[in-house]
């Protein structure tokens, strides 16, 4: 790997540049996230979106079928985020 680009700020000093990903449904908060954070945080938000799958999305489709009454659960959807990153 070559050197990090840089920018110069208001002082004139050379600043690294960096891209910022924010954790979808995480908990850490870091001054600065390496790679490998960002593939820890991609692996937790893939077990999270088949976690949602199939408690969430199956199981009501299932209850809509069998007809049994209930309050539709609301949650969020990472998929376009996921989708975005692969």
């Amino acid at each position: 790997l070559g050197a990090a680009p840089t920018t110069t700020g208001g002082g004139g000093e050379a600043e690294p540049l960096f891209v910022a990903v924010l954790d979808i449904f995480g908990f850490e908060v870091f001054e600065r996230n390496g790679f490998e954070q960002l593939c820890i945080n991609y692996a937790n938000e893939r077990l999270q979106q088949q976690f949602n799958h199939y408690v969430f999305t199956l199981e009501q489709a299932e209850y809509a079928r069998e007809e049994i009454a209930w309050d539709s659960i609301d949650f969020p959807d990472n998929q376009d985020v996921l989708d975005l990153i692969e």
